[in-house]
């Protein structure tokens, strides 16, 4: 259940979670609307690059942020077209930015499909990164969205710096609460600032407003990130246990919590441990226990709703068409850190 200061907050009180298809079923119609103009997008008349589009257009997640985007939209008005520019191009720059991420990883599947790197390799999967980022660009400039271009490029320069920034924490094996909250702030929290304002700028022409969407976005995504962070240290109430982050050698929220709280012999061991690339299952069962003996989870929980609860908080100082409308972006912010994959 959802921690008694986020339902004060939300003024939500339910027996029983939502499922994400019921929270998205308000905008549906305008998912429904995007997936077209989504797939005219990506058109292409190069062969291999048509054959890599079929194949991502199979890859359909859960699509939060065009859901946050059009959420926001209708916060100020009805959906427009500009908001479905908006969620296509922040779809694009996601879509980019996972599939040079699975380049850099090496890693073999995404959403249970096998990667781009993996079927076409690393180069093809590259240029199709930049094909996907080139079509945002386009479909803003065509449309003369100035205003939606600055606010994504804004998100693309924070994600780039701070993947690098995170690179150098791992190389240097210095991650630290600051580190992190840098790092988490700008690959992940900016791009769903970036859907908040979008939608916001869609709708509405208060400046005011778009600064405080910006904000609510930002809280909201690295609420959803440190959510992501505990499910590597799963349990029956966090998830699915993946300790993925575990076997890649990232420290995470969780960890780092855990660190704190340990005497110098045992946070010295857990850190020689973490540096380890070839982990057994002892040993990555050993990491895990740490975390929960020394509160790691509790504590990033705490946090995760520190962010969600003022994202909420700020939305409720905001003047909406319809209490129902922010109430359905509630509800989003409710799975988002409830969520249990």
């Amino acid at each position: 259940m959802i921690d008694t200061q986020l339902k004060k907050a939300a003024k939500f009180n339910t027996t029983e979670q939502k499922t994400l298809k019921e929270i998205t079923e308000p905008v549906s119609d305008d998912l429904e609307s995007f997936r077209s103009f989504y797939k005219r997008a990506l058109k292409t008349d190069v062969f291999l690059l048509d054959q890599m589009v079929r194949y991502l257009l199979k890859l359909k997640g859960k699509q939060i942020r065009p859901t946050i985007v059009f959420m926001s939209s209708r916060l100020f008005g009805n959906v427009t077209e500009r908001s479905y520019t908006a969620a296509t191009m922040i779809e694009l720059l996601h879509t980019a930015t996972l599939i040079h991420d699975d380049v850099v990883d090496e890693a073999e599947k995404r959403r249970g499909f096998l990667s781009f790197n993996k079927l076409w390799k690393n180069k093809a999967s590259v240029l199709m990164g930049d094909f996907l980022l080139s079509r945002g660009l386009l479909i803003s400039i065509d449309r003369d969205e100035f205003g939606l271009l600055k606010v994504v490029s804004k998100a693309v320069k924070s994600m780039s710096e701070a993947e690098l920034r995170q690179m150098k924490a791992a190389q240097l094996f210095n991650m630290n609460q600051e580190r992190y909250f840098k790092v988490i702030k700008g690959k992940t929290a900016s791009l769903f600032s970036a859907c908040c304002e979008c939608g916001a700028i869609a709708t509405s022409d208060d400046e005011t407003i778009h600064e405080a969407m910006s904000e609510i976005g930002s809280n909201l995504g690295i609420a959803f990130q440190i959510r992501d962070d505990l499910f590597d240290y799963g349990t029956d109430d966090v998830g699915k246990p993946r300790r993925n982050d575990i076997k890649e050698r990232k420290i995470t929220l969780p960890l780092i919590k855990a660190i704190d709280n340990a005497n110098i012999k045992q946070s010295y061991t857990i850190r020689k441990l973490m540096r380890k690339r070839n982990k057994t299952d002892k040993e990555i069962q050993q990491i895990v226990e740490f975390v929960r003996d020394h509160d790691g989870i509790r504590a990033s929980r705490e946090q995760m709703m520190k962010y969600a609860n003022r994202a909420i908080e700020q939305l409720n100082d905001l003047p909406v068409v319809d209490e129902q409308r922010r109430r359905d972006l509630t509800d989003l912010i409710e799975f988002i850190i409830t969520r249990k994959k």
